[in-house]
């Protein structure tokens, strides 16, 4: 056998990690004896390995069903007992990317993330539908331009403590009430941009990155439920000399893409693409807001879509804010006026952040500002969109955020931020329900620059 340096086969991690694209046009791909014969091999040799087994709730269930059958191995296992393996996997790529040793190029050849979405979409296929009420959430721009227009009303519903519509909509719905659940706003992001731009988004003289211009792609989420993100974004952007325009074609598809709906997410995906693309073409950098839409452009759409070319062309310009402030910093340096931030900062990593593998933004761009205390927390929040709000599933979502809330609240920092804005509410729920005395204040690091710049209170 040739040795690595001759060309030869590598032990796993040794090297980057490397994907395949998803074959889901592939009839094979939804073939049910064909997804049991993968998921036992897959599922054999993580129970020989464990490293997983604290990373979230699927891989404890796969290890309790193998060493409670008869024999402790997985050939006395039923099939059917895989559904809760399934369940409990967020698509956090954090055993891809951070633990499995047999991620290609390894011979061995194994992708749990995909194998969990594989088995989804077969099954939606099965049952020509995915579950109801995941489905309807997944449908972030229909809700938000629903919730837009009466966002008092539909707070006032959603709220934890609503006594009287909570355990409805529970009962309804299947949302646990105890839930945390995002707020909608009457001006969204892109409304709220435009009176930015008729007011004028001032810079200091010289502006380190003039010459810079992007494309805030707006998320649903920061649309929606959290302009004051893409607010912020703007304001450090343009204070550092970088003109910046807003678009929102539509959701990436993340939601969809939980439940195994990959059909929807590659026509999310052409039609987006298509869209950015023109920006691109105009010489915008692509600037995505959360960690998971960033995700969504950089690798899950180039894995679907590897033979579309707006797909492929959006992949290469796309940069998450950190990312790009970061680089800012290192090639032209960041406009003077950064004064220090009161009560120290707790940088929650994301998990769609970490899977990007473009190493901790977030907390790099953070120590840019002279003076501050900053902590960093990799664990899992244990949101996982949907997964964190649903009955069946709220438990676990608690469960699994714990280790991260508890190394949150010691601390003791005033700020708590995260890529993911699902993922610092969790965490400050979380840590509610520890019964800590004082709760931090949930942030995106961006908000956090533009306070460093005094261009927020």
């Amino acid at each position: 056998m040739s040795s690595p340096i001759e060309g030869g086969p590598k032990e796993g991690s040794t090297e980057a990690p490397i994907r395949h694209p998803i074959e889901w046009r592939n009839p094979d791909f939804y073939d049910a004896e064909k997804i049991d014969a993968e998921m036992r091999r897959i599922f054999d040799i993580c129970h020989g390995c464990r490293r997983c087994f604290n990373l979230c709730d699927s891989f404890p269930r796969l290890f309790d069903l193998i060493d409670e059958s008869p024999t402790g191995e997985l050939d006395e296992v039923k099939s059917s007992d895989f559904g809760p393996v399934v369940e409990a996997c967020t698509l956090c790529d954090m055993c891809y990317m951070t633990k499995c040793p047999y991620v290609p190029p390894h011979e061995f050849n194994l992708d749990f993330p995909h194998l969990m979405l594989r088995y989804r979409a077969a099954e939606g296929k099965e049952k020509e539908g995915f579950p109801f009420v995941q489905a309807q959430l997944a449908q972030t721009d229909r809700n938000g331009k629903l919730a837009q227009p009466v966002a008092p009303l539909a707070n006032w519903g959603s709220s934890r403590s609503n006594k009287l519509t909570r355990p409805v909509l529970e009962a309804v719905a299947g949302i646990d009430r105890r839930a945390e659940l995002p707020k909608f706003h009457g001006q969204t992001f892109t409304m709220r941009a435009k009176k930015q731009d008729k007011e004028g988004l001032s810079a200091p003289k010289p502006a380190p990155a003039a010459g810079r211009k992007v494309v805030l792609f707006a998320t649903c989420f920061v649309n929606y439920n959290n302009p004051g993100v893409g607010e912020a974004a703007r304001l450090v952007l343009a204070h550092n000399g970088v003109e910046t325009e807003v678009a929102y074609p539509g959701c990436c598809g993340m939601p969809f893409l939980e439940q195994g709906n990959i059909e929807k997410v590659a026509a999310q995906a052409e039609k987006v693409a298509k869209d950015m693309c023109a920006w691109i073409d105009k010489g915008y950098d692509i600037i995505t807001l959360t960690a998971s839409c960033g995700l969504m452009f950089k690798f899950e759409w180039p894995l679907i879509l590897p033979e579309n070319e707006d797909v492929m062309r959006l992949s290469a310009a796309t940069r998450d804010i950190d990312e790009y402030v970061v680089d800012i910093a290192k090639k032209e340096g960041l406009a003077a006026g950064l004064r220090p931030v009161e009560g120290g900062v707790t940088a929650h990593l994301a998990c769609h952040a970490r899977a990007q593998n473009m190493g901790a933004k977030s907390a790099e761009m953070l120590r840019l500002i002279p003076d501050i205390k900053v902590d960093v927390v990799e664990r899992c929040s244990g949101h996982g969109g949907t997964f964190g709000v649903m009955k069946e599933t709220f438990d676990v979502a608690m469960k699994v955020g714990k280790t991260a809330s508890r190394n949150v609240a010691k601390t003791g920092n005033k700020y708590v931020t995260s890529d993911c804005p699902l993922a610092a509410k969790h965490l400050t729920h979380e840590i509610e329900t520890l019964g800590e005395p004082q709760l931090p204040v949930a942030q995106h690091p961006i908000e956090i620059m533009a306070r460093a710049w005094g261009l927020i209170q």
